[in-house]
């Protein structure tokens, strides 16, 4: 399995793209915006039907139209009273485009499989090498921005007093959540990103005391789900991105009664 170049692909591409979901969904997490990590994959649907109706490669419309509508969602609701309403008009807009792009993309059905669930075995060197480019930009900008993301996230009253622009960093950190998207269509498709950017990181905020703690957690579980799952498929068969929300979904649970167990001990 190991000996494959295709196989090598895949878990060098699933890899870094956990290290990137880990770390961004870790933080969508402290700062309550898990809908919008979910709205941002549907709308990069919509991008990347319409890029190849016009003949654009489908993850370039995918990452325009996910960055538009995260920059759009962060100005509209900077504050979390707003943020909903933004996400759901957003998000509605965005799956009619979708819908309507997809009546007239019927003829590639097995192009739009892909999109919808991914497909990390067809991952070329090309596409490879994309996807250690905007995670090497992605981890760049979340450590420039580190101390206002976590101050306007943990305390934002407090941090827009201090002259902390919300906004600014609401479509900042929006528009970074776009580009991890984008990336992870490539691994679990637009239906399933939601799994592996929030799963690994709601078990470690439970499991974790601090903020650090949790990130580092938070991205060595998302890097397990992704390389077991691509190992248990290799075994089974089955598709990856069955796999990769499947053990997302069993760690969470396992995570929960964790949880509770600590709790009752401690009581």
């Amino acid at each position: 399995m190991f000996s494959l170049e295709f196989m090598q692909t895949a878990f060098i591409a699933s890899g870094i793209v956990a290290i990137i979901c880990g770390l961004v969904g870790y933080f969508l997490l402290i700062r309550r915006e898990a809908f919008a990590g979910h709205a941002l994959s549907h709308v990069g649907f919509a991008g990347a039907t319409g890029a190849s109706l016009v003949g654009v490669s489908p993850f370039l419309g995918l990452l325009v139209f996910s960055l538009g509508a995260g920059g759009l969602i962060g100005a509209i609701g900077p504050k979390l009273k707003d943020r909903d309403i933004a996400i759901g008009l957003v998000l509605s807009t965005s799956m009619g485009l979708g819908l309507l792009f997809l009546h007239f993309y019927t003829r590639y059905a097995s192009q739009v499989t892909g999109l919808l669930f991914g497909n990390i075995f067809a991952v070329d060197t090309q596409t490879l090498y994309g996807l250690i480019i905007l995670s090497l930009v992605c981890c760049a900008v979340m450590l420039f921005f580190m101390r206002p993301l976590l101050f306007a996230s943990l305390q934002p009253d407090l941090a827009e007093a201090k002259g902390v622009s919300l906004r600014r960093v609401s479509i900042l950190f929006l528009g970074l959540v776009a580009c991890v998207t984008a990336a992870c269509v490539q691994v679990t498709g637009i239906l399933l990103t939601f799994s592996l950017m929030v799963g690994p990181a709601a078990v470690a905020r439970q499991l974790s005391t601090t903020v650090w703690k949790g990130v580092f957690l938070s991205i060595f579980l998302a890097i397990a789900e992704a390389w077991g799952g691509i190992i248990i498929a290799w075994i089974t068969d089955y598709p990856v991105s069955f796999w990769i929300s499947l053990l997302s979904f069993v760690v969470y649970l396992f995570s929960l009664l964790i949880s509770r167990k600590v709790s009752l001990i401690r009581k």
